[in-house]
């Protein structure tokens, strides 16, 4: 009797080590399906860079667009990403084929992949109203995408990997900043293929590759099964009406409202002068296209290692001091722009194309800096099943504030006197947009220190 219940408690002790392995097998499995999945869609969506840089000498030197003309083009085209509640609306809560992510994904890379080879098709008479639909188009299956990836990444990333707060962090910072760290990737090898295509090929051709590419995310996806990402169960069709009135409590909430407010209110204070300065660098300075390539590039690097020294070192650190920090780094770097409009550091020997590479570089994405540690704490707060509206409220907080930005930036502009040949108001207008860049750090107490995650049931 004793030899057989020592049998029979080792045969017990043996089955529960296989499941364990079939378990483990399995979860690792899942979380390689989700990783190829979200650093496919984040890889492709930083390397919209890519044909947008086309677009940009597209409409400057074939269709002979002002400055002013370019900046608003550049902002109106993300109109579509103001509905990004809408389309996170119904990823929340209308299924289809009992998927509520995957298949929006897929509709969302086919929406951009027409889009784009459509404007890659030869046409004598192409028209600058044209360009807008078919980008508007672009940016609307852009936009769908990107509210079905920031789902997928909320609710994996608020599973907690153990029973403390501190590892439910970790996990979280640990997804964004895999997903931040791929679109990374995606940005600079966009920007470099960007810029050397755009001197040995046409526009055209760029925009027929990064289809070719979009239509290759459509054939993958619609390979995966979205019950192979192991997401959090939720109730299927639980209808609009019920998703949006989660997402008005959730919004409701002193530390979601206040902190998105503040948030999108920093961005859209700042009048961007993004079309003034190419034009600026390209007309005035006559700077290679091949150098802004450059630029880009060490732009997209830098926020490859911001990924990693965030995952690293900084996600922990209190989210109000280091969106503060960036906030004022920003305004540092704008006040550096003045110097560099008025000559200062080519009379200290510094080539402008120096200056454009390294400075110009890190300025242009250093606003996309305070996003990551910003969407990680947005993830803590967000109300589990509202995962998909809340970030994509955000987002399309954000594109707004970037399109206000911009509009702000083209009367700004305007104000100084500053045009496609001359160039003489750009500092003041440069002061003007450091000193407004400052504005949002005397309200920074919005911003919540450390996320309450600790919920009922928890």
């Amino acid at each position: 009797m004793g030899s057989r219940s020592r049998f029979k408690s080792k045969s017990n002790g043996n089955d529960t080590n296989n499941n364990i392995n079939i378990k483990e097998n399995k979860n690792r499995m899942q979380m390689w399906m989700r990783k190829v999945l979200l650093g496919l869609g984040f890889w492709v969506q930083g390397m919209r860079c890519f044909p947008w840089m086309g677009v940009n000498f597209f409409l400057k030197d074939d269709l002979k667009v002002d400055s002013s003309t370019l900046q608003l083009l550049q902002n109106s085209a993300n109109l579509p990403m103001v509905a990004k509640p809408i389309y996170g609306l119904f990823s929340d809560s209308v299924y289809i084929a009992s998927q509520h992510r995957i298949p929006y994904i897929a509709i969302g890379a086919f929406l951009q992949a027409v889009s784009w080879i459509a404007i890659a098709i030869p046409s004598s008479n192409i028209s600058f109203f044209k360009i807008i639909l078919y980008l508007l188009l672009g940016n609307f299956g852009a936009s769908i995408v990107e509210v079905a990836n920031d789902a997928i990444v909320a609710e994996t990333g608020k599973q907690p990997s153990a029973s403390s707060k501190n590892s439910q962090m970790s996990s979280s910072g640990e997804l964004q900043s895999f997903v931040w760290i791929a679109s990374s990737i995606g940005g600079v090898l966009g920007n470099m293929l960007g810029g050397v295509a755009v001197d040995r090929f046409s526009p055209q051709a760029m925009f027929f590759w990064f289809g070719v590419i979009l239509a290759m995310q459509f054939f993958i996806t619609v390979l995966i099964r979205e019950s192979s990402l192991n997401l959090p169960k939720s109730p299927s069709n639980v209808g609009i009406r019920k998703q949006l009135s989660e997402l008005l409590v959730a919004l409701r909430k002193p530390e979601i409202a206040h902190s998105i407010t503040w948030f999108a209110v920093s961005y859209a204070i700042i009048p961007a002068l993004t079309g003034t300065m190419f034009f600026y660098q390209t007309q005035h300075l006559e700077i290679d296209s091949s150098v802004l390539g450059v630029s880009k590039v060490f732009g997209q690097v830098a926020m490859l290692l911001w990924g990693v020294a965030y995952n690293q070192h900084l996600k922990f650190v209190p989210p109000k001091k280091l969106i503060s920090a960036i906030q004022s780094t920003m305004a540092v770097f704008m006040v550096s722009d003045v110097l560099f409009v008025e000559g200062i550091y080519r009379r200290m020997g510094m080539p402008d194309s120096v200056y454009v590479v390294v400075f110009s570089g890190l300025l242009e994405v250093m606003c996309f800096f305070k996003i990551l540690p910003f969407s990680v704490l947005v993830a803590q707060l967000c109300p589990p099943g509202c995962e998909g509206s809340l970030m994509a409220f955000l987002t399309s907080s954000i594109a707004l504030a970037f399109i206000v930005s911009g509009y702000l930036g083209v009367a700004l502009a305007s104000y100084v006197g500053v045009t496609g040949n001359d160039f003489s108001g750009l500092s003041r207008g440069l002061i003007v947009q450091a000193a407004c860049t400052l504005l949002p750090l005397f309200w920074s107490s919005c911003i919540p220190d450390v996320p309450k995650t600790k919920r009922k049931g928890q």
